[in-house]
């Protein structure tokens, strides 16, 4: 009787479980078990054009203006700044649509325990190559914005 117990809860947890799978996993390692900024230089293996085009920017941005903040002054993982980890982490879910050698991952979380203005929802779109998932672009349907379109002119001083 036991194993067909086991099989029942099984079969109700898989489900859930059948959301997720690799293209997730390269998204859910930016949020869990700590949050991860995306344009750390040691993190750009993870990531493919135009996004990659993007962090090189902001790094001479960075270079060029030491005492400045550069292009990216928030976590585009998060669309924003500021956060609880701990929120994140039991908010946290993850849907992804994989479509061949492309994929879209949608996270969704909370920032903060209380507030409708801590709710997001990322849309993390991905590309295989050499059989490993890269994450292409990330979007906020939150606010609206698209990574890869963020303007980042590193020879011209912050205004």
């Amino acid at each position: 009787m036991r194993p067909i117990v086991l099989a029942a809860v099984l079969s109700v947890a898989l489900p859930a479980a059948a959301l997720a799978g690799p293209a997730s996993n390269a998204v859910k390692f930016f949020y869990l078990p700590q949050v991860r900024f995306e344009g750390d230089e040691q993190y750009r293996d993870r990531f493919t054009e135009p996004v990659t085009k993007l962090f090189a920017l902001n790094d001479q941005a960075a270079k060029n203006n030491p005492d400045e903040v550069a292009c990216l002054d928030f976590d585009p993982g998060l669309d924003a700044q500021d956060f609880d980890q701990k929120t994140l982490a039991k908010t946290l879910k993850l849907a992804e649509a994989v479509n061949g050698d492309s994929a879209e991952v949608t996270a969704t979380f909370s920032l903060f325990p209380e507030g409708d203005d801590s709710k997001r929802e990322m849309v993390w779109s991905l590309k295989k190559v050499d059989g490993k998932w890269k994450i292409a672009d990330i979007a906020s349907k939150t606010s609206g914005w698209t990574l890869s379109a963020l303007e980042c002119m590193p020879d011209k001083a912050p205004e």
